[in-house]
């Protein structure tokens, strides 16, 4: 999005509008930025105001291709180099300083474990990958307690440097072929372009379907969008035969369309998918039309003073806006208000960076000379925004807690057993802490390693197997990423008895029969995934089925249920015929603890500890055991959180990772605890091999 708020010919310093300029294109980006930044204010009434970034994918495909199919048909080729230079040093000036900007803001304001996150991403950013980062981060539930990222918005952007790498070599090779068949260069191009933009439109709307959180970012769900402004640029000849009442209907029902868009469409609408055709479809036709409907066209509006103002300073307004809002969340939870502050503020470092970085590098003669001397430019500001990147990444080490060497004698919950002390005193300062703070949410059980756990989208049921594989006694773990983080200790467990287990785990999805609520709404992948496993179990029902979840109610007539939880629980555990063992979900600790153990290196047992609790998902599962008599609960929450208090550590290891989630680490050290219970809660089940 961001080139795109770049790449039509925007004024010479000298005043003088530059051939081709379509001030109803610049008044339309100045649309699409506003947009985008009321929508990250959020201000009420632009509920799709996110599909500015789709607009601008229509503005950038249309002035890149109009720029380099002119020139194919002026000079028979594309120049490369000077295809490249002239991105560099018109883009690469301004986001360096907004990058080099953010990386010291977030090194100052905000946390360890946000250092090192960010860090990494103005790293991907400065190198324009940062979409495929946030796209594997969206699937990825370990990345659930990484905030926006300051830098989020920099995908758009990653997208279109992709975009203008490839692009450029495939007009290049589509000119060879027309050179070569003797075809002609429009009709030819816009084939050879559609059978880009076609497939891409295809591939969108099926990933949005299935995998929605990844779509969103990745850049072939978002090359069709360009696609069609390419499309647009190609037909210029075409369209500026129509007759002026059609062009005028035309660009004044594309505004329309994508008008209704952004006040319709919602972050319930699937996007980007074909819901995205209603702004791309919007803007390519408020183009189309523009180069005909003269002053009866938008451009009556979106040309004046205002808009192109406005849309001259789109790409800075862009870049500057989201990491302010970012750094306000951070320091104000969330507050409306000084979002709103931040996205205003933004115009001030918006106007200064465009007077002073981009115009005065775009324009200066030694620049505008040599394409060599651009693209050097342009790779300076890259590497610059790396430093950037990895200095922030490094600052999150400078004085942190220690962390235990490898090897070292760190015992965990047998330190409970083994000492009769205070749980704040079951540490060792000379022997560190394990795991690294900074890097707790990936300390997870081997079967999430083993991508076990399905995503939120998923309905396919999927299975895994551990412990003794040859023993006939199948158990099967049932429920959500709770009952998986307790795999490293019912792995041994399962080894040492001859158990065979059968997993079969779902994001945030309880084994309940009832319905659950994802973001407000109906999570219906999960009640169609919890249906095919129930089905699976009472076709063949286990020796003994564990399970846990952190669901603390179900989802009735869109009100929240704890006692309708409890009965779907009863329900399918009657149905089962097979015995259950619950185990209670541990006390939710209220705050990120490996990340306040981070910022509290020395005193973390203080600052860090919380009040202990029941657990969300406990009171459901323990009234459903109340009534089944073939259940039992088992409950560890003595042992994660001793006494009234739940610690940070417990014998030298980190107790939580992310959210309410313990460490694969601690879990481990709780297997024979683990043991002794569940064997005791299957032996009054009747369970004795």
């Amino acid at each position: 999005m961001s080139t795109a708020l770049a790449a039509s010919p925007a004024p010479a310093p000298a005043g003088a509008q530059p051939k081709g300029f379509r001030p109803d294109v610049e008044g339309l980006r100045a649309i699409a930025v506003l947009t985008v930044m009321w929508y990250h204010a959020r201000l009420p009434g632009l509920s799709g105001g996110f599909a500015g970034v789709d607009i601008f994918f229509v503005i950038s495909g249309f002035l890149i291709t109009g720029q380099l199919v002119r020139e194919v048909e002026r000079e028979g080729r594309v120049s490369l180099p000077r295809f490249y230079a002239r991105r560099a040093k018109r883009l690469f000036p301004a986001a360096a300083t907004v990058l080099v900007t953010t990386a010291i803001l977030t090194s100052t304001l905000l946390s360890r474990v946000d250092r090192e996150d960010f860090g990494g991403d103005i790293m991907a950013a400065a190198a324009y990958v940062v979409n495929w980062r946030l796209a594997s981060r969206s699937v990825d539930y370990l990345a659930e307690d990484v905030g926006a990222s300051p830098v989020q918005h920099f995908w758009s952007l990653a997208v279109e440097e992709q975009f203008y790498i490839v692009w450029p070599l495939l007009i290049v090779l589509l000119a060879f072929v027309i050179r070569r068949g003797h075809i002609a260069t429009r009709p030819g191009l816009a084939l050879g372009l559609a059978a880009i933009t076609i497939p891409s439109l295809a591939w969108s709307i099926h990933l949005t379907a299935t995998a929605p959180a990844r779509a969103y970012f990745v850049t072939t769900t978002r090359l069709w969008e360009l696609g069609v402004g390419a499309l647009v640029a190609v037909g210029v000849p075409v369209w500026q035969r129509l007759r002026p009442a059609y062009g005028s209907a035309l660009a004044w029902g594309g505004l329309a369309l994508l008008t209704v868009g952004l006040f319709l469409q919602s972050t319930s609408t699937p996007w980007p998918g074909s819901a995205a055709l209603v702004p791309t479809v919007g803007a390519g036709l408020v183009i189309l039309g523009g180069f005909t409907a003269g002053p009866e066209g938008p451009a009556r509006f979106l040309g004046t003073r205002w808009p192109v103002a406005i849309g001259a300073l789109s790409y800075s307004l862009y870049l500057w806006h989201w990491p302010l809002v970012v750094i306000a969340d951070h320091l104000t939870d969330r507050s409306r208000l000084w979002a709103a502050v931040a996205v205003a503020f933004s115009a001030i470092p918006a106007w200064a960076t465009h007077k002073y970085i981009e115009n005065p590098v775009r324009y200066h003669p030694r620049v505008s000379a040599s394409a060599k001397v651009a693209l050097l430019v342009g790779l300076a500001c890259s590497l610059l925004g790396v430093a950037a990147g990895a200095a922030t990444y490094a600052a999150a080490r400078v004085g942190g807690v220690k962390v235990a060497a490898s090897g070292a004698d760190v015992q965990g919950a047998k330190d409970l057993l083994e000492r009769a002390k205070n749980p704040s005193t079951l540490n060792d300062p000379a022997l560190g802490i394990t795991p690294d703070p900074l890097k707790a949410v990936d300390d997870v059980p081997k079967a999430h390693l083993d991508e076990c756990q399905a995503t939120i989208d998923a309905v396919e049921v999927k299975t895994c197997e551990y412990g003794d594989l040859t023993s006939p006694t199948r158990v099967a773990v049932v429920g959500d990423s709770k009952m998986l983080q307790w795999m490293p200790a019912l792995e041994p467990i399962a080894t040492r008895n001859r158990w065979h287990l059968v997993l079969y785990i779902k994001s945030t999805c309880a084994y309940a029969d009832v319905v659950f609520d994802q973001d407000g709404k109906d999570y219906t992948s999960c009640r169609l995934w919890g249906e095919e496993v129930h089905k699976r179990l009472v076709a063949d029902p286990p020796a003994l089925m564990i399970t846990s979840s952190l669901r603390p109610w179900a989802w009735v007539n869109g009100q929240r249920n704890e006692a309708e939880l409890a009965a779907g629980y009863v329900r399918w555990w009657k149905d089962l015929q097979a015995p259950v063992i619950a185990i209670a979900d541990n006390p939710y600790p209220g705050k990120e603890v490996y990340s306040c153990v981070a910022e509290h290196p020395k005193t973390y047992m203080d600052a860090c500890s919380v009040p202990s609790g029941p657990g969300r998902g406990t009171p459901s599962m323990a009234a459903a055991v109340e009534q089944v008599k073939t259940a039992r609960l088992v409950s560890m929450n003595d042992l994660v959180c001793p006494g009234d208090r739940c610690w940070p550590v417990i014998g030298n290891v980190l107790v939580y990772r992310s959210g309410s989630h313990i460490t694969a680490t601690y879990v481990a050290s709780l297997t024979d605890m683990l043991e002794a219970r569940l064997l005791r809660a299957a032996e009054e089940l009747g369970i004795t091999d």
